[in-house]
């Protein structure tokens, strides 16, 4: 019942957000994304959260990774996981079809997401700047108001992620409305 409460919150707040955007002029918006996206390379496997824009979803979740897998009828599926209060504690799960807004350039989309069976929630990502090789990506709501840091290796190098806070600072985001939560241990399991 309690999760059921927070979720609520977080959809009357999130109307809330979209009408003060309103009354109060455009909100900033995040930059267009400037590269495209290989499907087969970027909707696929396993992508380790290194950093995101705290909200009360996320709260207390750590070691968060992103899978993406198609369904046998074809469908693109996103299954976001984390850790409530230990990168090893209970697994917490939020998942959803997707459907890609731009097909052809794929940098732009859009996550389904039904909580408790019946709270609908349509989340709209767009896909900043990602390393050529697939390692990294860096995305955003289109608003701008949320952005995450994402890798292919649960432990990257501190100096990447050096590198990927200030590439989000020259993207227009303040990195220091991010947050980095506890990943997982090194050499730990990761399925």
């Amino acid at each position: 019942m309690r999760d059921l409460a927070k979720a609520l919150v977080l959809a009357v707040g999130l109307g809330l957000t979209g009408c003060a955007a309103m009354m109060g002029g455009p909100p900033p918006a995040a930059p267009e994304p400037a590269k495209p996206i290989d499907p087969a390379r970027f909707f696929t496997g396993r992508w380790y959260e290194m950093a995101r824009t705290p909200m009360s979803l996320t709260n207390d979740c750590m070691a968060g990774t992103t899978d993406f897998f198609t369904r046998s009828d074809g469908t693109l599926i996103e299954r976001d996981e984390c850790r409530k209060g230990a990168p090893t504690g209970p697994v917490k799960v939020f998942q959803g079809p997707v459907d890609v807004l731009n097909p052809g350039v794929n940098n732009k989309f859009v996550v389904h997401y039904v909580f408790f069976g019946i709270i609908p929630l349509a989340a709209h990502y767009w896909v900043l700047d990602h390393a050529d090789d697939y390692s990294w990506f860096i995305v955003s709501t289109p608003s701008f108001h949320n952005a995450a840091i994402l890798d292919r290796s649960p432990n990257p190098p501190q100096a990447e992620l050096d590198a990927l806070t200030a590439r989000i600072r020259a993207l227009g985001y303040d990195p220091t409305k991010l947050e980095y939560p506890p990943r997982f241990p090194v050499g730990s399991q990761t399925n």
